[in-house]
């Protein structure tokens, strides 16, 4: 079966299933499913635990030695595969299905792994593990999504927060779980009733934002120009330096041409992704980008990238971070209007 994390806690209460799967890019939201099913498990008497990582030359064939082995300290006991972001080859896939077909009682697999591509969702041993067991996918927390994960999270620490508090909370925390979470407990120990407030957050969170150049690239590509704008400051203030983030939104320009041209050459979009090397969900995001964007915009971008580069070794005007800004925001499809 196929579960989503809220899903996982009904599935538990029932009999132990012989194997798990939990996959996704959300390391927070892993960790808190692979330790309800460890909790879980220990109810039902799997005191003994091995952990196999795989890595260099992992054998495969180790995980029916496991799995065969007697244990000298427990009658039942909990394998743990740590796949992270490993491709399982045949040889591998045939392990793990010759595994579940003939899993002993006294045994439960859990394999851990990072996002899974969708070829691998399709692969035979997950739609084994899917037949078997359970397939928890873990997709992240977007930020849309993020202020009913906060009041959620909250509710369960028996905390409220106000309007105001989700927002600043929100603001301070973006992007990072695992800061979210930690700052909740904090709260939740300092305050632990009535409801919290954005003086409360003022005084008890530090700020945990985390802003890069990729950051500022999955903004653009999702049109977000306020959101840009406040990473660029962000970036600004720790003196991050300006030809790092002109490299990055030069990359990114070329690769919206390449697809435009493509597109106009008549190849399918999953071929350009291939050769320039896109990947998950930036797939969907720049093919909308591109959508949005018209050669002469990306033109635009180039020759004032030009014009950055020398601003920035002082042999060229313009207010550098200004200028870095009004690319940003002609890439979200906007303009601060900056002459070229």
């Amino acid at each position: 079966m196929k579960l989503s994390p809220e899903q996982l806690h009904g599935q538990l209460q029932k009999a132990p299933l012989p194997v798990y799967l939990v996959a996704g890019d959300e390391p927070l939201i892993v960790e808190e499913s692979c330790d309800q099913i460890r909790n879980q498990l220990r109810t039902h008497g799997f005191s003994e635990r091995e952990v196999l990582h795989v890595e260099g030359q992992f054998k495969w064939d180790y995980l029916l030695e496991c799995a065969n082995a007697l244990s000298l300290f427990a009658e039942q006991k909990l394998i743990e595969i740590r796949l992270g972001g490993h491709k399982v080859n045949k040889a591998a896939s045939e392990i793990i299905q010759e595994y579940i077909r003939h899993a002993p009682p006294e045994n439960v697999l859990l394999i851990i792994a990072d996002k899974l591509d969708g070829g691998t969702k399709k692969s035979a041993w997950v739609k084994q593990i899917e037949k078997a067991g359970a397939y928890v996918e873990i997709w992240p927390v977007e930020i849309t999504q993020l202020p009913g994960w906060l009041r959620h999270r909250a509710n369960s620490l028996h905390m409220q927060l106000d309007d105001a508090a989700v927002q600043l909370l929100c603001d301070r925390v973006e992007g990072n779980l695992l800061a979210a979470k930690q700052e909740l407990d904090k709260l939740h120990l300092l305050y632990p009733t009535g409801s919290i407030t954005a003086d409360h957050i003022i005084d008890a969170v530090s700020d945990s934002s985390r802003y890069d150049v990729f950051g500022l690239m999955d903004a653009i590509a999702a049109g977000q120009g306020e959101r840009c704008i406040k990473i660029l400051n962000v970036l600004k203030q720790e003196g991050t330096e300006p030809p790092i983030v002109l490299w990055a939104l030069t990359k990114e320009t070329r690769t919206l041409f390449a697809i435009k041209q493509g597109l106009e050459r008549g190849l399918a979009y999953e071929t350009i992704c291939q050769k320039e090397r896109i990947w998950g969900k930036r797939k969907s995001t720049l093919r909308r980008s591109a959508d949005r964007l018209s050669t002469q915009d990306l033109e635009h971008v180039l020759r004032e990238s030009q014009a950055l580069d020398k601003a920035i070794k002082g042999i060229g005007a313009g207010n550098v971070w200004l200028m870095l800004c009004d690319i940003s925001l002609t890439l979200c499809g906007k303009s601060l209007g900056l002459a070229v």
